[in-house]
């Protein structure tokens, strides 16, 4: 069974950044597409960006022009670059397989993100 492992998480300033990592236990991660999720309290869980099992990249419209997606398939881990942070990105930060993916792994713990001044 894949594990995901996420971390990089913190309490951030507005304006500032952070840089999320989301390990898995298995090579097999490398042939799918990968996304990071948010959750906050009493709200459904949200895709926030996806990568392909090679470049391509997707974004919600939230966070356009101020996260980016990557990932190294030889270190089996995605990467979520964060700039330009808002207290309303705040959450718990999850990643797994791609939302047209229909496997999905094991939830990891997540990661949180608070922003606050």
């Amino acid at each position: 069974q894949v594990q995901l492992v996420e971390s990089g998480g913190g309490l951030v300033q507005p304006g500032g950044s952070l840089r999320l990592s989301c390990v898995s236990s298995g090579s097999i991660f490398s042939i799918y597409a990968m996304g990071w999720y948010r959750q906050v309290p009493g709200k459904q869980r949200e895709l926030v960006a996806s990568i392909t099992s090679g470049t391509r990249t997707n974004y919600a419209d939230s966070v356009k022009g101020r996260f980016t997606i990557s990932r190294d398939n030889a270190k089996t881990t995605v990467y979520l670059q964060m700039n330009s942070l808002k207290p309303e990105d705040t959450a718990v930060y999850y990643c797994n397989t791609g939302p047209t993916v229909s496997r999905k792994f094991s939830w990891g713990q997540g990661t949180q993100v608070t922003v606050s001044s």
